[in-house]
Order: structure tokens, then C-alpha cells, then sequence
């Protein structure tokens, strides 16, 4: 049986990636740090290796017999107080992942990045952006986040360039079951499902069923080119789109109050500034509401036409991710599960 070996396994990602590799009837090692939360891999035929991304030993161990590497584990946070930390497990951690595979004879090596290291649209544009919008620099990247996947992905590139089998995707937003944070995405739907959303701004994202992105993986594994990245994205959607959608599959009410960009910067500035006093997680980061400036619309057309990557609508990923979330307890059940308590 041949080893998938995971990092990131006991996120949100991750935990599907594992959940599909299994699926295929491969063998999944999973990298574990001592204090890792295991809660997305219980009752999953798994092998669990305690180590960490900076620690090069422990990980390579952990490709040895390895036919394929998935490295999906990130530090994923819009705001952090310190970047240092981030750019050592993102940046680092991926050059670490990278050789050890390759100097370990893996086959095929994927390289989970995010569309962050991909250029978004201008303001102004309608065109989505493709997998040929390169950063010249990340000069202009907004937040040590984006930074931190800019730089890991550039490496992963630079290595593959000298030839590590690696293949890069780049999820748009996933939405799903096991967000257990929740990510940014999820959180929107959580604050949602519990009617603490009183507002909106006038932003775009591409939302992409988890379960998807998951496929995804294994597809650049099997299909997708060395060298080459693939955007694993679904359906583009205004934020305001996005929430009448979920308003329909939920039967709550969407917010109707558009608040202005520089109102909510002027907030998230006011709210990044008490955090740091209090030493607590601003409720709106100026980051999030920088980045929210643009239309964050991508094309997931190369992906879709030689990887063959899964279209699930935005509809069927809402309404995974709300059962997912009532069901483990985050919100109280939706009026439409209440009418229809066979899909509770």
C-alpha cells in the first residue's frame, strides 16, 4: 500500500485531505506536534508522527517509505503580533518539508499555497485573476500572512525549479465540514448562524467546497505538472451575494447595512490597537479589511480542464458547512433545519 504522508493533517484542510487519501486506499502518515489538537483525525485509520516542521529530523523520518508528500500545514492568521513566528513555520518549515521529501525519493511532492501568493484583480477589473498573476515582489502584498505564503510558495517553486517533484495549489476560500478554528471563512458563517453579523462591506471572494480542494490534492499529485500551480477554486460571489446565499439555506435573515471601507478601516485600526493593549484577537484586523478592498475572484480553469478538479456549487458547500457547525455545537439549528429535522 502506498504512504501519503500529510502535514496539516489535524486542520481544516488537511483533515480532508486525509479523510479523501484514505478514500483512495492509501496508507496516511500524519505529522503531530506535542500539542496538536486531534480532534479532526479521530476514529481515522492514521498514523500519527509527533514532530514539527523545524525540526528537520523529525521529518525525515516521517518520509521515509513516503511515496507522495501533501504539505498543507500553515500558520494561518490575518493578524499576529509578531510575523516572526509565521514567516519561521510557513517559510521555513515549507524549504524544511521540501528537501526532506525529495532527499527521501518521494514521488510527487504538493505544495498546498493559497491564492494570497496570487496577484487578485484591481479594483477596477472584471477579469479574474489566473495562475500566470505573479507578484513581482511582496512589496505590494497586504499582511504578514499573504507575505508569509508569497514567500513559501516562491521557494517551493525555486526548488522545484532544481528539481523537486513539486506541484503548488492554491485554494481560494474552502468552506466545509471540520473548520474546527474556524477559519477566517467559517467564522463569517459561524458569526452568521449566530446573528452576530449586523453588517457587510462590499468585497468578493471565491468559495470552493473543502471537500473539493481536497480532490484537488490528490489530482496534482497524479495529473498536475512539476513546477507548475493550480488554483482550486469554485464560484465567485460578491460578499453580499454570498450572504443572501446563505440566508436562503439557513431561513435567517441576511444583514442589509453596507458598511463604508473607510469606516471599517477606521474600526479595525481602533480594534488591532486594543488588542495589542489587552493582548487578545482584534474582532476586525486592519489587514482583513485591507485585503477586502479588492474583488478576490479567481478562474480555476486550469485546474478544472487537466486536473479535472470537482465544481460543487456554493450552495451545497453552505449548506455542508452549516450541519457541520450546529451539529458540533457552534450555532443553535437554523430555521431551516427546524422545518426539516431529517437534515439536522
Amino acid at each position: 500500500m502506498d504512504i501519503a504522508f500529510v502535514t496539516g493533517g489535524t486542520g481544516f484542510v488537511g483533515a480532508n485531505v486525509a479523510r479523501t487519501l484514505i478514500g483512495k486506499g492509501l496508507a496516511v502518515r500524519a505529522l503531530v506536534r506535542k500539542d496538536s489538537n486531534l480532534r479532526n483525525l479521530a476514529g481515522l485509520a492514521v498514523e500519527m508522527v509527533e514532530g514539527d516542521l523545524r525540526d528537520r529530523q523529525s521529518l525525515k523520518a516521517a518520509c521515509r517509505g513516503a511515496r507522495y508528500v501533501f504539505h498543507v500545514a500553515a500558520d494561518y492568521r490575518i493578524w499576529v503580533p509578531d510575523p516572526e513566528g509565521m514567516y519561521a513555520s510557513n517559510v521555513d518549515g515549507t524549504v524544511n518539508m521540501i528537501e526532506e521529501a525529495h532527499a527521501a525519493g518521494v514521488e510527487r511532492i504538493v505544495h498546498c499555497s493559497s491564492v494570497a501568493a496570487i496577484r487578485p484583480p484591481k479594483s477596477s477589473a472584471r477579469v479574474p485573476s489566473v495562475e500566470s498573476c505573479f507578484y513581482e515582489s511582496d512589496g505590494d502584498i497586504v499582511g504578514a500572512y499573504k507575505k508569509s505564503k508569497w514567500r513559501a510558495e516562491k521557494a517551493a517553486l525555486d526548488l522545484a525549479a532544481k528539481g523537486a517533484p513539486v506541484v503548488v495549489v492554491n485554494p481560494t476560500a474552502p468552506i466545509g465540514p471540520f473548520d474546527v478554528k474556524p477559519t477566517p471563512t467559517g467564522r463569517i458563517i459561524v458569526d452568521f448562524l449566530n446573528k452576530r453579523l449586523p453588517s457587510y462591506i462590499d468585497t468578493g471572494l471565491n468559495l470552493v467546497h473543502v471537500r473539493d480542494v481536497a480532490e484537488g490534492h490528490w489530482l496534482a499529485a497524479t495529473k498536475g505538472r512539476v513546477g507548475e500551480r493550480y488554483i482550486l477554486g469554485g464560484q465567485n460571489l460578491t460578499l453580499k451575494q454570498a450572504l443572501d446565499l446563505l440566508a436562503q439555506v439557513t431561513g435567517l435573515s441576511a444583514p442589509r447595512f453596507q458598511t463604508p471601507y473607510p469606516l471599517a478601516l477606521a474600526f479595525a485600526y481602533l480594534d488591532s490597537a486594543r488588542a495589542r493593549l489587552t493582548g487578545g484577537t482584534p474582532v476586525a484586523a486592519v489587514d482583513a479589511v485591507r485585503m477586502a478592498r479588492y474583488r478576490m475572484f479567481y478562474d480555476a480553469s486550469k485546474a478544472v480542464q487537466e486536473l479535472g478538479l470537482p465544481q460543487t456549487s456554493a450552495r451545497i458547500a453552505f449548506e455542508d458547512a452549516v450541519i457541520w457547525f450546529v451539529s458540533n455545537g457552534y450555532a443553535p439549528p437554523t430555521p431551516a433545519q427546524r422545518k426539516r429535522p431529517e437534515h439536522s
